[in-house]
């Protein structure tokens, strides 16, 4: 049948569809049914299994690392874990099936030319060279890694959303570095400028919408521009130099410290011993001079003359002496040949 000669019972059977009004409904269902009429079953089943494919098109399956996202005429519906599921065929709605649990890698300032079999790299020195907070230049090469958090938002907020990471990444560590010196950049702060990094662009991400997790930033390499190479490395070497002494100073005064109060200690000791020594002997004195008094004041010749004794045998340990009575004294010759009569006398 000629559907070019089909007529719009509204101009009395002038023109066709492609110049006038297109038929009603209810005449293009007769003329359908006009179509058909006479033959037979086998065009019925046919149409029958056409349907049934058609809709079996809406059976999808989603692997365990992916989220289905369904579209109603390119409009978000509803999401769909793993396993199998049927939508309402094409072209009614249609699925979509991001990778949730990949990770994702952005390199930014290199890009890797070559994996196998020898690693080789390229710079990007307009996105590696940054301005330090101390107004020094520095080149620095990391990568993201980051994961889909939201897969509707990752879909339908952000477009080109590897680009969109990237630039932000950027945008974040150039505000990071800016805030640090080029000595935290190249030696003990670059733990820190990784962790800031990654919050300030999660942030960022997040008030996109972008349905993105950043799981970790590494810093590659950070390194001072070529043309100033040799000079960063003389102020890094006379950086160690001045470490060194001040470690080796240290080191000396740890030694010397220990040592002094060591010493200082036992002069302490020292002290305190002679003090207690002096005060016991002097005790002792006290006491002992006070029992003589005792006894000089029973007998005052008898302890004068003891005392007088003890000290002439202080004064003189090397000397014979001998001990004459007064009265006998009296009486002898000053002269008397007391040497033969002390060595004749058998000492006691």
């Amino acid at each position: 049948m000629d559907w070019k000669n089909f007529n719009s019972p509204q101009d009395g059977g002038r023109g066709d569809w492609g110049q006038q009004m297109p038929p009603s409904i209810s005449e293009t269902l007769n003329k359908v049914r006009q179509v058909f009429k006479g033959r037979g079953p086998s065009v019925w089943i046919i149409v029958a299994i056409i349907f049934v494919l058609w809709l079996l098109t809406g059976i999808y399956i989603v692997a365990p690392d992916e989220k289905g996202v369904v579209l109603r005429f390119g409009k978000f519906v509803y999401e769909t874990g793993p396993g199998p599921h049927w939508h309402l065929p094409i072209p009614i709605e249609s699925v979509l099936k991001p990778k949730v649990t990949q990770v994702r890698r952005i390199e930014i300032g290199f890009r890797t030319v070559r994996v196998y079999p020898k690693p080789r790299y390229k710079a990007v020195l307009a996105e590696s060279r940054m301005l330090t907070g101390d107004e020094n230049i520095v080149n620095i090469e990391f990568i993201v890694q980051y994961l889909i958090k939201n897969a509707r938002d990752y879909l339908f907020n952000v477009r080109d959303q590897s680009k969109t990471v990237k630039d932000a990444a950027e945008a974040a560590m150039r505000e990071v570095i800016g805030k640090n010196s080029i000595d935290d950049a190249l030696t003990t702060g670059k733990f820190k400028i990784q962790k800031d990094t990654q919050q300030l662009l999660q942030q960022i991400l997040d008030s996109y919408k972008a349905g993105i997790q950043i799981k970790t930033i590494q810093l590659q390499d950070v390194h001072p521009p070529t043309e100033v190479m040799h000079a960063f490395k003389d102020v890094a070497s006379a950086k160690e130099d001045k470490n060194k002494f001040i470690n080796d100073a240290y080191g000396y005064r740890n030694d010397l410290i220990p040592k002094a109060k060591g010493r200082a200690a036992e002069i302490l000791n020292e002290a305190m011993s002679y003090k207690a020594t002096k005060i016991k002997k002097a005790q002792g004195d006290t006491t002992r001079f006070l029992k003589l008094l005792s006894e000089y004041e029973k007998a005052k010749d008898v302890t004068k003359k003891r005392l007088y004794i003890e000290t002439m045998q202080d004064i003189l340990p090397e000397m014979d002496k001998v001990i004459v009575d007064t009265s006998i004294g009296e009486r002898s010759y000053p002269l008397l040949p007391l040497s033969s009569f002390q060595k004749s006398t058998p000492k006691p």
